[in-house]
């Protein structure tokens, strides 16, 4: 297989991915935690002392997921892959929710391309953290305000999405190495 149809490829499995990562989180909001809130989110523990809705670590994810479908397949399918995911989070997750996920991913994915863009030809992995850190502080706080009506989370949303964009930040190392012996180009 030739390295453009190995990008691709690769392309279309961060696609599925970070498609699969949005209902993914909505889910895991009402369904896994240390603790369920009666009509509120299930949290877990991020921090001693500080607790995230548990979809916390799958945001983190979809994060840097989306950098990695626009690298490989482009803006356009990075943007078609979040409203897929966000039509599969209405079959698992209550509409309010699905909403408050949407909107903050819409606002939030948008920061992030804007951050990762111009950065992903100076240095991937620095591209990768700068623009989850935007991203994952404007997606706390939409999705808390509009699904919860407060920040009351804000600390613990930003410390847990930053745990997932650091354990994947070494990949994100590894795989710009092998893109650099290959000759990858981002798309």
């Amino acid at each position: 297989m030739n390295t453009q149809k190995k990008q691709r490829l690769e392309g279309f499995l961060f696609l599925v991915a970070f498609c699969a990562t949005i209902p993914l989180a909505n889910w895991l909001i009402g369904n896994v935690g240390t603790e369920c809130v009666p009509d509120g989110p299930c949290i877990i523990p991020v921090w001693p002392g500080i607790v995230a809705p548990s979809g916390v670590l799958a945001v983190g994810a979809a994060l840097v997921l989306r950098d990695m479908v626009q690298r490989r397949l482009g803006i356009r399918w990075a943007f078609a892959a979040l409203f897929v995911g966000a039509a599969l989070s209405g079959f698992v997750a209550p509409a309010a929710w699905v909403v408050a996920s949407v909107a903050a991913f819409i606002v939030s994915e948008a920061a992030d391309m804007a951050v990762f863009t111009p950065l992903q030809r100076r240095g991937l992995v620095l591209a990768v953290f700068a623009s989850s850190v935007v991203g994952l502080a404007v997606d706390s706080m939409i999705f808390l305000s509009l699904a919860f009506g407060g920040l009351d989370f804000l600390a613990g949303q930003m410390i847990g999405k930053s745990w997932a964009i650091l354990m994947a930040l070494p990949l994100v190392h590894l795989l710009r190495l092998r893109d650099r012996r290959l000759g990858f180009t981002p798309a």
